[in-house]
């Protein structure tokens, strides 16, 4: 069995079509993580938040834990675990995994497959995603974990000498904008997690855009990609634009879109950084469409 068959035969817990993606979303968070350093070594205690967060985000409704997939993944030959003792997982108990210092990384076969064929991680990845998720969260799952598909499969030779993007950009912006949309106020939660509030570059990290604060604006699905596709932007005083070149008839359009025109920016909260200039003057000649419309 190749190590395509292995991801695509992960025993997961299953029964009346209930949800178990426990496994997928730590190899992937795994594969993210090989792909950043080469060695992806996981330590439990330093990536249980990480982990309980994509499980919140991405898991089933039930309560869980990500010592469960930690342990339970190498059974299927793609996962290894050390403690400070010596090798082997000493189990899915969350303190025993802490106070043993319980490690965890791809199995050395794997490892070793990777470097030698880079663009297999592209493929594992997407077939982890195509079975596991839809494919409206796979943009979202794959920045959250911090893996660069488009990256390994075009040049992956190069893909640990580009930068990395800082994984912590989204909470920081988020919480610098009171997680709500900069745009409209959206602020939805689903319990105490952010439901389609994303963290938006104004300058695009692709062109040399920061992971940073004055760079970023938290906004919500619909905005960010309005904003990526050129038909919104940020004007002087940090006032909101809209392309003459969008048109739409409805009522919907209407009050999400032109009614936005000339708005002031909700946030950042005080203290913080408000979009740089520069990264402003960058999105409106190279990304906004055309003129403004007046002000609503």
């Amino acid at each position: 069995m190749d190590w395509l068959e292995r991801a695509v035969s992960l025993r997961q817990w299953s029964r009346d079509g209930v949800r178990a993606p426990h496994k997928p979303l730590l190899l992937l968070y795994a594969l993210g993580r090989f792909q950043a350093d080469g060695e992806g070594e996981l330590r439990y205690s330093a990536v249980e938040d990480d982990l309980k967060q994509l499980l919140v985000e991405y898991g089933p409704a039930r309560p869980t834990t990500p010592a469960y997939p930690f342990h339970h993944l190498t059974s299927d030959e793609v996962w290894e675990v050390r403690t400070d003792t010596g090798t082997g997982s000493p189990g899915p108990r969350i303190g025993v995994l802490r106070s043993s210092g319980a490690t965890g990384r791809l199995a050395p076969g794997l490892r070793t497959a990777l470097s030698r064929e880079p663009s297999l991680l592209a493929r594992i990845a997407r077939v982890l995603l195509d079975l596991n998720f839809p494919p409206s969260l796979h943009p979202d799952l794959c920045e959250a974990v911090g893996l660069e598909l488009e990256l390994a499969e075009t040049d992956p030779a190069a893909a640990r000498e580009r930068r990395q993007r800082d994984r912590c950009m989204r909470e920081l912006v988020l919480t610098a904008y009171e997680y709500q949309c900069a745009f409209c106020g959206y602020d939805g939660m689903i319990d105490s997690t952010p439901v389609a509030l994303e963290a938006a570059h104004v300058r695009w990290w692709a062109y040399d855009g920061p992971d940073d604060v004055d760079n970023g604006l938290c906004l919500c699905s619909l905005h960010h990609k309005l904003f990526d596709k050129g038909v919104l932007g940020i004007g002087e005083g940090h006032r909101i634009l809209v392309s003459q070149h969008f048109v739409g008839r409805s009522h919907a359009a209407r009050d999400h879109v032109t009614a936005l025109s000339g708005r002031p920016l909700l946030g950042p909260q005080p203290g913080v950084r408000p979009v740089a200039a520069a990264h402003r003057t960058w999105h409106t000649n190279q990304v906004f469409k055309g003129s403004p419309r007046a002000a609503a």
